[in-house]
């Protein structure tokens, strides 16, 4: 009997090393996820968010760590690369939410709405930023983002395996593609803000050099107010298509080169 109980200790305490391990890259990727990983969630609902996480995904992975040790270099090695390679996941998601917030950034001074609806974030956020940004936020979790954030998790340790550090240049060349895509996206939502702004300023440039007596910055301030806030109510649920169309590439080949 005390050998059988020994070898259930043996047992569990490696089962128990894993399921840490596992709650490393979990807990890291939770912190800044979107929607669960948001400043205005209190840190004790996110650390329940991250065991609940760590409980769904380690019995998908949990053969992956057959050939641990649990030895102190062992351990050692998996307290960094799974914190970060939990980071990294967590990242590539969040930059799709700062997309949103660059875009309405860009959007509301290119049509003078950067004090309009904004200060309402728990971060101050200009302008339209922020009703991209909840918005964005909803229309993800209503397509299950929670469910695909576990799925990309327990993916994620077919490429980024356990306890070995990732290919610093592959690494490198990955990080840099998605911050760059992510200004692509954040322009490109932007873009009929931005082509507005170019059509009034060149009118009122003209409009000026015609008429130098009027003072084209009062007539011309309602105007663009106006047209700002029409092209709001017109273009934000393409927007928001677009940006989803984004994520759900992503979320389908995480670790891949998008055109």
């Amino acid at each position: 009997m005390t050998e059988l109980l020994s070898l259930v200790s043996e047992v569990g305490d490696d089962a128990l090393l894993i399921v840490f391990f596992v709650f490393l890259r979990v807990g890291a990727a939770v912190a800044i996820l979107p929607v669960v990983g948001e400043q205005s969630i209190p840190k004790r609902v996110r650390l329940v968010i991250a065991l609940c996480f760590t409980a769904i995904i380690t019995p998908a992975v949990f053969s992956l760590f057959s050939e641990v040790e649990p030895t102190f270099a062992s351990a050692l090695s998996f307290l960094f690369s799974e914190v970060i390679s939990g980071l990294a996941i967590g990242l590539s998601l969040r930059l799709f939410i700062h997309s949103l917030q660059i875009a309405g950034s860009i959007a509301a001074q290119s049509t003078s709405l950067s004090q309009i609806f904004g200060g309402a974030a728990a971060e101050p956020q200009p302008a339209i930023g922020h009703l991209f940004l909840v918005a964005g936020l909803a229309i993800a979790v209503s397509f299950g983002l929670h469910v695909q954030a576990v799925e990309l998790l327990v993916y994620s340790y077919e490429i980024l395996e356990p306890g070995r550090f990732p290919d610093g240049a592959e690494f490198s060349a990955w990080g840099v593609h998605r911050i760059g895509r992510a200004f692509g996206l954040a322009f490109s939502l932007a873009a009929p803000f931005v082509i507005a702004s170019l059509i009034y300023n060149t009118a009122m440039g003209v409009i000026n050099r015609a008429m130098p007596q009027l003072m084209v910055s009062f007539v011309g301030a309602p105007a663009i107010t106006a047209g700002g806030l029409v092209l709001l109510f017109v273009t934000t649920p393409l927007i928001l298509r677009v940006w989803m169309s984004a994520l759900t590439y992503f979320l389908n080949n995480p670790f891949g080169i998008s055109p």
